[in-house]
């Protein structure tokens, strides 16, 4: 498995994978409907740089990076990730993780900070504590989830300088 920079070409698979994980509505906050435009927008234009976990040509996995906030803000950055259906509990996102922190120190972050961790999301909060986040705050019922209702999402930060 190799992890590159996405192309604009690379969306037409990434969005099979961002459909199923946003329509689902159990980790993401983007709404459940969002059109594979504002997909584009949010995924691919928004960040600071957007990849792929790539294996024999197929998608496996994406992510992006970005700075968290603007100006005083802007050395710590913010990730998301996700792993298509087929390749989860092949370790993507933990590669895709461990990737993003070398190439966050690389382009100069200090910090990595995960400002809305569903708490349900048993597997990414056990991923992002085994890597060494903590969790700083927890808010509560601030996730609608679709079978449990309303959860708690976590503000997760981990020191990378």
């Amino acid at each position: 498995m190799q992890i590159r920079t996405a192309t604009i070409a690379d969306f037409e698979k990434i969005w099979p994978i961002f459909h199923a994980v946003v329509s689902a509505g159990d980790t993401y906050t983007y709404p459940r409907d969002t059109s594979k435009e504002q997909a584009f927008q949010w995924w691919m234009q928004v960040p600071k740089r957007t990849l792929v976990a790539e294996e024999d040509g197929e998608i496996l996995g994406t992510y992006y990076i970005k700075a968290n906030q603007l100006g005083g803000g802007a050395h710590v950055c913010n990730c998301g990730y996700m792993v298509s259906a087929a390749a989860r509990g092949r370790g993507i996102a933990r590669s895709m993780c461990e990737h993003s922190q070398e190439l966050a120190r690389e382009l100069g972050f200090r910090a990595m900070q995960f400002n809305f961790v569903v708490s349900s999301n048993h597997t990414a909060v056990k991923l992002w504590t085994q890597l060494g986040f903590e969790t700083l705050a927890r808010l509560p019922e601030a996730f609608l989830h679709p079978s449990l209702g309303y959860v708690d999402a976590l503000v997760m930060h981990k020191k990378l300088a």
